[in-house]
This record gives structure tokens, sequence and C-alpha cells, in this order.
């Protein structure tokens, strides 16, 4: 393909954004665009960027400079590009600028730029997927309807938009049909999926399905080997998903962003859920479902926050006996509620906090992963490595999702399965674990699922 027809994409933030940079590129490639990596030499950029805290806008602004510096005609779009007077205030050159989830403007930048050449590459129906071929994300809604004081996400993505349940359903399959073992569904809140739509019913294989998150769930179940749920909050008819994680139709795993455990902080946060109640459904739900594993993120150095709010905090944590936790130090978002908020917190106690909370998690993370040793676990394989000493892979159980948990190291003493590849499902013999990883042996066959 002629060097002048190559896109440099770069796709930053969350995986509500990669499934955006996903839909972009398909269409690009559909337009006879060759998409290539920022280190390739190319006439345009493309940056999907992310606006939510400041390191991720630093890393946004980065990958603008450098695109520009490579005097590269550059297409910024996602959650910065919410406010584009501002970026264009500070990068006087860029051409255009979208916000998140606005596909065919960026591809009709692109065409600004250079004229596409529609193509029949690529015939399927699903997207270019950006993750392994093995797992992909699945967004189900769009926007929030929360009025969280330290966020601007419904500023940038808009209100709550859930996707009718057919649509959901029918890109499910055609996912696992273009070989995803594991569906991973997101959204700004899967708790609240089809309130927007007042529940109403879809079509999907000739049957009226309300479009609820327990109906999504029932029939992903039955779509995909493994489908594992991202940002929940804790509502109580969520109780209703976990008989299912307790019967195989869903992956027994639920992340929860919880934020804090302190009353006043979360009342200052505008959060929409206490943690005693929290602490009540964490106990119900391991009594329906022992094997659940839930994860959370917090965060610390919120204005107002005391020692005795971090006390709190860590009494949480101790109680909650959560298998992972992300704890971030709070950081002031333009436009947030929170920054108009009295008592901003030291730089150093933030850090100091973070720090108390990871070494209280890891204590309780290290005892939860004991309970997987001298057990056989299904590992969906993610990599196989082989050199002179052998065969190993790396891979996932049902507990760890990709990126943000743990992963399962996998010796093989047994040549003859050299046969396994990524994305193939198989039996280990957990014999050990670090602060974060398990690690076995294999044992038995290479299992085929779905």
């Amino acid at each position: 393909m002629n060097n002048q027809r190559r896109i440099s994409f770069v796709s930053l933030g969350c995986p509500k954004a990669l499934v955006d940079s996903e839909h972009i590129v398909t269409d690009l490639l559909h337009q006879g665009y060759e998409i290539v990596d920022e280190n390739t030499e190319a006439t345009v950029a493309v940056i999907n960027t992310c606006g939510f805290i400041d390191h991720a806008k630093a890393e946004s602004y980065d990958a603008i400079e450098q695109a520009l510096a490579r005097n590269q005609e550059v297409v910024v779009t996602g959650c910065l590009g919410a406010d584009a007077e501002q970026l264009k205030a500070r990068f006087p050159s860029l051409k255009f600028v979208s916000g998140p989830a606005q596909v065919q403007p960026v591809v009709s930048a692109v065409g600004q730029f250079i004229p596409p050449q529609p193509t029949e590459y690529l015939p399927t129906e699903v997207r270019t997927r950006l993750t392994p071929a093995h797992y992909a994300y699945l967004k189900i809604s769009e926007g929030c309807n929360h009025s969280c004081s330290f966020c601007i996400i419904p500023d940038m993505r808009g209100k709550l938009r859930s996707r009718p349940i057919g649509e959901v359903l029918r890109e499910a399959q055609q996912l696992v049909a273009d070989g995803a073992k594991e569906l991973l569904v997101v959204a700004q809140d899967l708790s609240a999926y089809g309130v927007d739509l007042g529940y109403a019913e879809d079509s999907f294989e000739g049957r009226r399905l309300s479009t609820r998150l327990q109906t999504l769930c029932e029939h992903l179940g039955d779509i995909a080997p493994w489908v594992r749920l991202h940002y929940v909050y804790p509502y109580p008819h969520v109780d209703r998903l976990v008989p299912l994680m307790a019967q195989g139709g869903l992956l027994p795993y639920l992340d929860m962003p919880l934020q804090h455990a302190s009353p006043d902080i979360l009342r200052a946060m505008r959060r929409p859920a206490a943690a005693e109640k929290a602490l009540t459904r964490i106990g119900r739900w391991r009594e329906i479902c022992p094997d659940i594993a839930i994860r959370s993120t917090f965060i610390v150095g919120f204005p107002g926050e005391t020692e005795e709010d971090v006390g709190r905090l860590l009494d949480f944590l101790e109680a909650a006996q959560l298998d992972r936790v992300g704890c971030f130090t709070y950081s002031a978002v333009a436009g947030a509620q929170a920054n108009e908020l009295p008592e901003a917190v030291d730089e150093g106690d933030k850090l100091d906090r973070q720090e108390m909370v990871y070494e209280v998690q890891a204590q309780i993370s290290k005892a939860r992963l004991d309970r997987h040793v001298n057990t056989t676990l299904r590992v969906l394989v993610d990599e196989v490595n082989a050199d002179r000493a052998g065969i190993s892979l790396v891979g996932r159980s049902q507990y760890d999702a990709p990126e943000i948990d743990g992963v399962v190291q996998v010796g093989v003493e047994d040549h003859n399965h050299s046969s396994v590849r990524p994305g193939d499902f198989v039996w280990v013999k957990i014999k050990s674990h670090d602060d974060h990883d398990l690690f076995g042996e294999l044992v038995g066959d290479t299992l085929f699922v779905g």
C-alpha cells in the first residue's frame, strides 16, 4: 500500500474508549487506509484521547505534541476533545477536534487530508478489534446519569444512552463467531442499563426481550464461554445476577467502583451507595456464590478527607475482603464540582494514604489468592512462550480480567502440549502465588469451550 495512505492511530483511556477506537479503525480500513502505530511514518495521526484525570490528560497532550512534531496532520477525538476550544488554544495548528464516540466525523476528517478509496476489505459484520482475538469488550451503553462531584463524564459523554438489547446480543454473537472466547461487558454504569429506555422490549431471534441487565446477562451466558461484568454499582437488583454466576452463566466476578467508605466523603462525592449497604450486599453475594471475586477502585485525598475518613476506608477493606483493589489519589478535573470544595489535602498526604491502602489490601489479596493453592482452575491462555528451556503459558482464571488483575503463570512439563495456542482453555493445578499472580502446572488436555 502507498505510504501516503498510512494513518497512525493512538488509542488512550478506558475500554469504552477502546471500543470507539475499534469502530473508527474499522471504518478507516473500509475507506482504504492502512492503520499503523504512532512510531511508523504516516501522513495523518488519529489520537483518541482520555481527559478524565491529569495523568491521562498529560498522556494525551504528549501524543498530540509528538504527532505535530512529526509534521503529521492530527485528528483528535475522544474525551479530551469534548473541550475543543481549549485544545485548539493549546495546539493552534489542529484542524479537527471531536468529542467521544464520534466515528463518522473522524473518518470524514481523515478524508479531508487523504481522499478515501473505498474497499471491500473486512467484509464481515464484526468490527476490527484492537484486543487479542480471544477476548472483546462489549459496550452496552454510553454516558452516565450520575452527578459525582469529582467526575465530568456526563459532560464529556452525555447522559445515559442504552443500546437496545437485540442489537447488543447480535453484536455478541458476531464477536464470538469472530473468535472471542471472553466478552467483557462495559459501560459507565452497567447497573443502569435500560433505565433511559424504560426497559423497552426489543427483538432478538424472534423473541421480544426487555432491555434489562439481568435479561441481557441470561442470554449472553448462552452465547459466549466467558462473560465478565465491569463497572457495576451495588444496587439491589444486582443481587439477581449473582445466582447466574453460581450457576455458571456468568463469570463469578464483579468490578464495582465504590470510591470510598466514609459516609462524609461519599456524600461529598455524591456517590449513590453507602459502605454499610455495600458490605451487607457483598456478604449476601458470597452466601449465594462463595467463589465470587470482587474488585473495586477507591480515591484518597478527596477535599475534606480526614485521617478518620481514611481509617474508615481501611476498616471497610478489612471487612469486605475484596480480591483486587485499585487506589488513586484525588486529582482535580477541570469542570468538576469537587474543585470548589474546601480543605484540599496535601499531595504528600495523598501519597501516604494511597500507600496505606495498598499495604492493607496487599495482605488481603494474598489471603484471597491462598484459597486457590492446590486447586485446579480453568485458565484462558493469553500468551504462549517457547524457548530452549521449553514452553510456558500466561493466562487468566475466571477471577482475573485482562490488563487490570493478575495472571496465571503456567509451566508445561509435557512437550506434547506444544499445540496450545492463545485463546485455548486449559486446566492448571495451582502450586503457589506472589502478591498478584498465581503459578501452576498444566494438567490434562486443552479444553475446547463454546
